[in-house]
This record gives structure tokens, C-alpha cells and sequence, in this order.
């Protein structure tokens, strides 16, 4: 009987704790840094320098600063990555360069994840993404 009460106490305990877990909560973006320079173009984006939002992820923040000329996006650097330890700078390490060749490519925040670094590809594509907003005004 003692066991059997032991086993009954052990799975609701397993099962409650199982259920306090929380979700995943998505990317808070915090406030601006807006810096950019004008000189606007009147089909495209002002041509200048744009730093994007912060943006929080799990594993730290992320922001980037795009570089706008004439109307195309000339550069993209990510000037916060996670760095609070090793594991993190090797992620980073491999995901910007690939984030920022996507981004150069496509003209856009409109690219993919890189796989195994889903939250610094999510934080990076938000950042990008508040920067050229501020590039178009």
C-alpha cells in the first residue's frame, strides 16, 4: 500500500511539474538606439548608416547596423551577438556571416534561419528588419 501511494504521489508530482512549465516566449525588443543619417532617395531607402533595434533573445542580445547606399543595401554588421560563453560566440561565429550574406543578397530581412542558431538568426533578422525600417522612413 505505502508503495502504492509513494507511486501515485511521484507521477502527480512529475506530471505537475511537468505542467508549470512555461513556453517558449518570443524575442522582446527593447528600446531603439536610432542613429542614421539622412540624405533620402526618392524610389528607395535614405542612403546612410542604420543601427537596428536590441533584441533580447534567450541566449542574449542581438543588434546590427546596415549601411544604405544609393537605395541598395551595401552593408550589414552585427554589432551585439550572445557572447556569455563559449558555445555562444561559436554559434555566433558561424550564423552572422551567413546571416549577412543572406541579407546582402536578398536586399532584405527576408531570409531563412540558420540551423542551430534558430534564436540569434531571430534576434538578427528583428534587428535587421527595425533598421531598414528606420532606412525608409
Amino acid at each position: 500500500m505505502r508503495r502504492l501511494l509513494l507511486s501515485v504521489a511521484v507521477t502527480v508530482a512529475g506530471i505537475w511539474s511537468l505542467l508549470a512549465l512555461k513556453p517558449h516566449q518570443p524575442a522582446v525588443v527593447a528600446a531603439p538606439p536610432r542613429t542614421g543619417s539622412a540624405g533620402t532617395t526618392p524610389d528607395g531607402p535614405a542612403s546612410g548608416t542604420y543601427t537596428g533595434d536590441v533584441v533580447d533573445t534567450r541566449y542574449g542580445p542581438v543588434q546590427v547596423r546596415v549601411t544604405i547606399a544609393n537605395g541598395r543595401l551595401a552593408d550589414v554588421h552585427a554589432v551585439r551577438t550572445p557572447s556569455e560563453n563559449e558555445r555562444d560566440r561559436e554559434i555566433a561565429g558561424y550564423a552572422v556571416p551567413t546571416l549577412t550574406g543572406e541579407a546582402l543578397t536578398a536586399q532584405s530581412a527576408h531570409i531563412d534561419t540558420v540551423s542551430g542558431a534558430t534564436y540569434t538568426s531571430e534576434g538578427y533578422i528583428q534587428s535587421l528588419q527595425s533598421a531598414l525600417d528606420q532606412a525608409h522612413g
